[in-house]
């Protein structure tokens, strides 16, 4: 969780807060997905998470992609902004969410992908039309805006 929202938690508890962040597609050399299962939902879902103040969309996004797999990339491809009802989100400690989303394709990722946050049990690559079935609701709607896209 970024330091703004926690500064934030403090101050309204788990009522909603509009949160705008970035979430990041990771393809491998064989087209398949990167997915990470998730330790606080045991969910699978997108490497991604809030913005921090001054931070654009993008360097959210290259940020969260470092902290949450341990990759880099050379550049990232914005895909689409996605935001409403359909990305409310309650976690399993009560904090709710509504997430603006931006949407970024990882170009040339580089490094090992790594476990450091806290956030995962696992991170794996799969088919994009071969997904675990419980992908959370909203990477579903991320992924089919990528679909859109191509």
């Amino acid at each position: 969780m970024s330091d703004y929202v926690m500064q934030m938690r403090k101050l309204i508890g788990t009522r909603p807060l509009i949160v705008p962040g970035s979430t990041v597609l990771v393809f491998n050399d064989s087209g398949e997905l990167l997915l990470q299962h998730r330790s606080d939902t045991e969910e699978w879902g997108l490497p991604g998470g809030a913005m921090e103040p001054g931070e654009s969309l993008e360097e959210t996004a290259a940020r969260e992609l470092f902290e949450e797999t341990g990759l880099r990339a050379e550049r990232f491809t914005f895909i689409d902004q996605l935001s409403g009802k359909e990305f409310y989100f309650k976690y399993p400690n009560g904090d709710e969410v509504y997430n603006v989303i931006g949407i970024y394709e990882a170009q040339h990722t580089y490094g090992k992908l790594a476990m450091a946050d806290g956030e995962s049990i696992d991170l794996r690559y799969f088919p994009i039309d071969g997904l675990p079935s419980n992908v959370v609701d909203w990477a579903k709607l991320v992924i089919g805006a990528y679909k859109r896209f191509l």
